[in-house]
C-alpha cells in the first residue's frame, strides 16, 4: 500500500540521498515553509523517532562497532517496524502529512547494493517490517558522493567512515531506482540551498497545491516524533494536534 490510504488524505513524503546530499537541511526547510503556510505535519527521521528506533540507530551508526551486513540490516528493519506502526500509520490514518528523513530506499541502496546482500530477501524482509507501506513520493537529493562526504563535519559515524567504493555503490543504486520508479523525483543538490529548496517545493506544490501552497498563510504545527507519540499512542488510534519544535 502507498502512504495515501483509500479514501483518506494522509501523505507520506521521504527524503533520500547519499551522505552529505543535504537531506536533513532540505527536509527542515520544507518543514519550516509548511509551518509558515499553516500546514500541520509530522517531521521524523529513520532510523529513529521511537524508543526502539533510537536505540537501534545508536548501535548501527556507532563507529566503534563492527557488525556483519545481516546484523546491520535487521537493526534498520527493527527500527523501521516501530517507526511505521507507531508514527507513520497512525498519522496517515488521521489524514496527516508525514515528512521522513530516509526510509526503505536507503536499505536497498546501502544494505542491498553496497553491502552486497541479495536484494530479493532484503525486499521481502523490508515488506514484513513495513507491512507494505510505501511513500507517496521520494525526493532523491543527488550529489557526487565524494563531494557529499566533504560537506560533513564532526566525527564520522560508522557508515560515513566507509570506503569511497561503498558510497559510489550507494549512489549508483539510488540512480538506478530513480530511473525505474516514477514516485522518485531526482533533484541535484550541488547548488545553493535556497535554489534546491525552490526546486523541491515546486515539485511538491504541483502535485499537492493544498499542502504545499505557493503563497504564505498562517503558521501551522510541527510535531516531533516524541510529541506525536505522547499525544497519539498507536494503541489508542487517537491523534490530536500539538505545537512544538522540529524533530531531530
Amino acid at each position: 500500500m502507498s502512504g495515501r490510504s483509500d479514501g483518506r488524505d494522509g501523505l507520506f513524503i521521504v527524503f533520500e540521498g547519499v551522505e552529505g546530499a543535504g537531506k536533513s537541511t532540505q527536509i527542515r526547510n520544507v518543514s519550516r515553509r509548511l509551518h509558515e503556510n499553516g500546514v500541520d505535519h509530522l517531521l521524523v527521521r529513520e532510523p529513529g523517532g521511537t524508543a526502539v528506533g533510537e536505540q537501534a540507530r545508536a548501535l548501527v551508526l556507532d563507529p566503534r562497532l563492527e557488525m556483519c551486513p545481516e546484523s546491520e540490516l535487521f537493526l534498520y528493519l527493527t527500527s523501521r517496524a516501530e517507526f511505521v506502526r507507531r508514527l507513520v500509520i497512525p498519522a496517515l490514518e488521521h489524514d496527516r502529512l508525514v515528512l521522513a528523513d530516509r526510509y526503505e530506499l536507503s536499505t536497498f541502496a546501502y544494505q542491498g547494493a553496497a553491502r552486497g546482500l541479495d536484494l530479493e530477501p532484503v525486499r521481502a524482509a523490508n515488506r514484513l517490517a513495513t507491512g507494505g507501506l510505501t511513500a507517496d513520493l521520494t525526493i532523491l537529493l543527488r550529489i557526487d558522493p565524494e563531494r557529499g562526504l566533504g560537506r560533513q563535519s564532526g566525527e564520522a559515524d560508522r557508515l560515513e567512515s566507509e570506503r569511497a567504493e561503498f558510497h559510489q555503490a550507494v549512489a549508483r543504486a539510488y540512480d538506478s531506482m530513480a530511473e525505474s520508479d516514477p514516485t522518485i523525483v531526482s533533484v541535484v543538490s550541488d547548488a545553493a540551498r535556497e535554489d534546491v529548496h525552490e526546486l523541491i517545493w515546486r515539485e511538491l506544490s504541483v502535485r499537492w497545491p493544498d499542502r504545499f501552497p505557493r503563497d504564505e498563510a498562517h503558521t501551522g504545527n510541527i510535531w516531533s516524533a516524541d510529541e506525536f507519540q505522547d499525544r497519539s499512542p498507536a494503541s489508542s488510534g487517537e491523534a490530536t494536534e500539538a505545537t512544538g519544535q522540529e524533530a531531530e
